[in-house]
């Protein structure tokens, strides 16, 4: 990535160094959506085989997480997707959904697609999804419509 002292790379999401991360995560999930349209996974849920788990790490501290699941066999949905408020501002949530879409593509997923709030507090996350080709889709596998969501999608090309 950006020299030796940054990488990303799949990890267990039940590693040690990780609390901070998911009590982060939770927390700003927690902030102002409504518990019946949080839709984050527990991080023990994120330990399955459908589900790569991916840490950024800048000098072996764990900065940022992401996860791909897969939903079907040609379709993954972005999970757990979080950045730590002190290292915003750096790049690092785009380079996150870059190894995110790079790792879909390579086990041959066709469309990558994700949930994330309506609330103010997910208008920079909505924007770098946008950034990267992301658009607004129905809900997609086992979502309903909420008001409190928005769901994206973005065709990675596959073998139509």
């Amino acid at each position: 990535m950006d020299g030796g002292d940054l990488v990303i790379r799949r990890e267990s999401p039940l590693g040690g160094d990780l609390a901070l991360l998911f009590q982060r995560h939770t927390a700003d999930m927690h902030a102002d959506t409504p518990p019946e349209s949080i839709h984050m996974l527990p991080r023990a849920a994120l330990d399955t085989p459908e589900i790569a788990f991916f840490v950024l790490r800048e000098g072996g501290v764990p900065l940022g997480m992401g996860a791909v699941k897969r939903i079907a066999p040609d379709h993954g949905e972005i999970k757990s997707m979080h950045v730590l408020a002190e290292a915003r501002g750096r790049g690092h949530s785009r380079r996150m959904l870059q190894a995110l879409i790079d790792h879909a593509r390579s086990e041959g997923m066709a469309r990558l697609s994700l949930e994330t709030g309506v609330q103010p507090t997910f208008i920079a996350a909505r924007g770098l999804y946008l950034r990267a080709g992301f658009v607004e889709c129905p809900p997609f596998g086992d979502y309903r419509h909420d008001p409190n969501s928005v769901y994206m999608t973005i065709d990675l090309g596959g073998s139509d």
